[in-house]
């Protein structure tokens, strides 16, 4: 029996997410990456994408690598841009990740800090956790990504 899941398996996942991330918002072009859904509290589909970006940047950045970071979580939700500059941040954002996994132990204590509010979450105590719970953020804002795509399009 294996020990575990490989780390380039996992991150096949995780391009799969990002690459069908950048397809959607290219679809939608600049005008409908921007749009409002209608529903109260809902997100464009740039925040969505930005958000992602600051999921791996966070859990990538600080809690796997330990590397100093600077992220405004809250002004994810209020960002607006275009798509060019939204899929130059993915890819700029996917490759610190790959850099940040170097040295990855999977069943190892994460090397950074967590936040207050994680730090009683078990399924991250590990380096293992906390790629999951990258790619179960991916998987989830994907999921939400498409829903939204699918709602801005119906508006027009």
């Amino acid at each position: 029996m294996s020990e575990g899941v490989p780390l380039d398996v996992v991150l096949i996942h995780v391009d799969r997410a990002l690459n069908g991330m950048t397809a959607t918002v290219r679809d939608l072009g600049d005008e409908l990456v921007n749009a409002e859904t209608g529903l109260p509290g809902g997100n464009t589909a740039y925040q969505i994408v930005r958000h992602c970006c600051g999921v791996l940047e966070f859990w990538g950045g600080r809690v796997l690598a330990d590397r100093q970071i600077t992220r405004d979580r809250p002004a994810e939700f209020t960002a607006s841009g275009t798509v060019e500059d939204l899929v130059g941040l993915v890819e700029q954002q996917r490759a610190a990740f790959r850099v940040d996994l170097d040295g990855f132990d999977g069943g190892s204590t994460p090397r950074g800090p967590l936040e207050e509010r994680n730090m009683d979450r078990e399924e991250v105590r590990t380096q293992g956790g906390v790629l999951l719970h990258v790619y179960e953020e991916l998987a989830q804002h994907r999921g939400h990504l498409d829903i939204t795509a699918d709602i801005v399009r119906s508006l027009q």
